[in-house]
Formats: structure tokens, C-alpha cells, sequence
């Protein structure tokens, strides 16, 4: 392995070993015995995920740009698929029993929705080699690109799924300007959306509502909607700056913090390691992003340069997104922390992400 290759898997492996580990920590107390399996299920999910980076490294990301349209039609497959063969779990019906395992297709959809985007933006003209999107107009630069994000995005929201699809839009709009989008026509978008806002509240269901006016004053309703970002941020203000050690967490111990192994397993790591360890993930995560902008100022493919940064800013923003909503500087929308949080799909489809960008740095003298 090139030294780019082994400095971004060392990087996933660790991050994912100290997710194990606060997993670990978080449901060693707890008496149910699914909870107690959820480390090893998670241990089997990293596994499944090495192998998933080593095969997306070793092929042409090239085949991506032959395959993008098969793969979106699939990503709509199988989110349509989830409301009829989906698994109901706390009230979403997200996931669909494949095996032994379970999959969650907007997992799957935010990074074949990178793909699409990357390669919608880096066509080129016949007699030009340079991208032609400052010579979209708004229907090709704006509209098009919006209607093929509107329909996974849908779907996702139906399931009900929202962090995901927030996903997909912050990474759409963050392609629009690296693709050179006229900034006019952006700025038109954002707008239409702030205008639309009142007529998209219509659309979100009740406890949906009820997280955005929480996030506003989360003592509302402490015991209800509140609850968890009141205890979350419990959890990391009495992590103090070195934490209270190993197994030593309050709120996740006695479970006091819902899903802390999930969503919210940034406040159960920052409780047990403190501010210091906080700054150590966030430098790791900081060290991960930094590889995949990296790899996409060096390439010389238009397609890999866009996928790269496309594959960068989805995990930047998921991490932000994540942590903002630990601390309650963001509603609540469901999103796991990448690489931390328990989930197979969530891991094995970052991995597969980091495989991809790894496979560009292989690739990019070729272009």
C-alpha cells in the first residue's frame, strides 16, 4: 500500500476500534442480552467493512461513471422495496432482512448519490475537455439535478428518515459551487427554499415538529422530545477535561442517555474520555477529511475530483451534523457518527466510501 492508502485505513480502523470500545462500555451493564452482543455484531460489521474497502480500492473507480444510472435506479429499488418488505424498529421503516443481516438503503443512498452528482457535473462537451456547467442554464445546472435528489430524498423522508436526507441536500449544495454552478442560480435555489419553508413544515410529521421546537428550548418538554439532548449534554459536560474513565459513565451506564450507542455515542465517549479525548477524535476525523480534499486537489480527472470531494464533504457533514446534535446545537434528525456509531450498513458503506477515494489516488496519473 502507498503511504495515502495505509495513513486513511489506519485512520478508519482506529476510529472504529474506539466506537467498539465505547459500544462495549455503553451496554456492559445492561441486563437485556441483545444489548450485550450489539460490540460483537458491530466487531463482525468492521470486519465485513475491510473487505469492502480492499475491493473498492482495488477496481477502476472508472466503472462508476459506466454505472451511475444502474445504481441509482437500484438505490430507488430497494427504498421503495423498505415499505413493503421493511422492518419496523421505533417506529421507522428503514431497513430491509437480507440473510442473516439487515440493510439500510439510505445508507446506501447518500453515497451512490455523491456518484450521481459527480458524474452529472463533470460531463464534458465534445470538442471541449473542460466541464460545460458554467454553460448549463438553470434548468441543466439546477432543476434536472434537484428533481434526480428530490426522488431518493422522498422516499428517505417517508421512512421516516431526515438526518439522511439533510445528507444528500447539504452535499448537492456544496457540489453546486465546487462545479462551478453560477452562483446566481444558488443563490435562487437557497432562496426558494427559505420561501418554501412554511409549506415544508406541513410535511414533517408531528415528532418531527416536536425535535425542531425542542432543539429551540429543549425544556419544553424535558421528559419527552427533550429528554435525550438534555441528557446528552448532561453526559459531556460531566466528562470534564479528562473524563471519567472507561465503563465509568454516568448517564450511559444507568441508562439515563437513550441510544447511546447509536446517535448519541459521541456524548457517551466524551463522558468516559473527557475534553481531551474529544479533541483526539475530532483531530482523527480532522486527519481522515484532510486525506480525501488531498486526493482531490491532486487528481486530474474532473469525475474523481468531484467524487472526492463529494465523498469528503458527506462525512464532514455527517460528523458535524452529529456532534452539533449531541450538544444540542442541532435538532435531532437520527444520523449516526461515522465509523462510532453501532450500524452495519452506516460502517461498511463509509468504508466503502474510503475505499473509493483511495482507488482515485491509485488512479489519478492515469487521466
Amino acid at each position: 500500500m502507498k503511504r495515502t492508502d495505509l495513513t486513511i485505513l489506519l485512520l478508519a480502523l482506529v476510529i472504529a476500534a474506539i466506537g467498539i470500545a465505547s459500544i462495549y462500555s455503553s451496554v456492559y451493564h445492561k441486563e437485556d442480552q441483545l444489548a450485550q452482543v450489539v460490540y460483537g455484531r458491530q466487531i463482525l460489521w468492521v470486519v465485513l467493512a475491510l473487505i469492502a474497502f480492499l475491493a473498492m480500492s482495488r477496481f477502476n473507480y472508472r466503472i462508476l461513471w459506466d454505472w451511475t444510472y444502474f445504481l441509482y435506479g437500484l438505490v430507488i429499488f430497494l427504498l421503495s422495496l423498505v415499505f413493503i418488505l421493511g422492518i419496523v424498529r421505533l417506529g421507522a421503516q428503514r431497513w430491509l432482512r437480507l440473510g442473516l443481516f439487515n440493510i439500510q438503503p439510505s445508507e446506501l443512498a447518500k453515497l451512490f448519490m455523491v456518484i450521481l452528482i459527480a458524474r452529472y457535473f463533470s460531463t464534458k462537451s465534445t470538442d471541449d475537455i473542460s466541464p460545460i456547467t458554467r454553460k448549463f442554464g438553470i434548468f441543466r445546472s439546477l432543476v434536472f439535478p434537484l428533481l434526480l435528489a428530490a426522488i431518493p430524498m422522498g422516499l428517505i423522508v417517508e421512512q421516516p428518515d431526515l438526518g439522511s436526507a439533510v445528507m444528500i441536500f447539504l452535499v448537492l449544495v456544496a457540489m453546486l459551487f465546487i462545479s462551478g454552478v453560477r452562483l446566481k442560480y444558488v443563490v435562487i435555489f437557497l432562496s426558494a427554499i427559505l420561501l418554501c419553508a412554511p409549506v415544508l413544515w406541513s410535511f414533517l410529521r408531528d415528532y418531527q415538529k416536536q425535535r425542531l421546537m425542542v432543539f429551540i428550548n429543549p425544556n419544553i418538554d424535558p421528559l419527552g422530545a427533550g429528554y435525550t439532548v438534555i441528557q446528552s449534554k448532561i453526559a459531556i459536560g460531566s466528562g470534564g477535561l479528562f473524563g471519567k474513565g472507561w465503563f465509568s459513565g454516568t448517564q450511559s451506564q444507568l441508562n439515563f442517555l437513550p441510544e447511546s450507542h447509536t446517535d448519541f455515542i459521541f456524548a457517551t465517549f466524551i463522558e468516559e474520555w473527557g475534553f481531551l479525548g474529544g479533541i483526539l477524535l475530532l483531530f482523527l476525523y480532522y486527519l481522515l477529511i484532510r486525506q480525501g480534499l488531498a486526493i482531490a486537489q491532486r487528481t486530474d480527472d474532473y469525475f474523481g475530483k468531484l467524487l472526492a470531494y463529494g465523498i469528503s464533504l458527506m462525512l464532514c457533514f455527517q460528523i458535524i451534523v452529529n456532534l452539533a446534535m449531541n450538544m444540542g446545537l442541532a435538532p435531532v434528525v437520527g444520523l449516526p457518527l461515522p465509523l462510532m456509531s453501532y450500524g452495519g450498513s452506516s460502517v461498511v458503506v463509509t468504508f466503502m466510501a474510503l475505499g473509493i477515494l483511495v482507488n482515485i489516488e491509485k488512479s489519478r496519473n492515469l487521466f
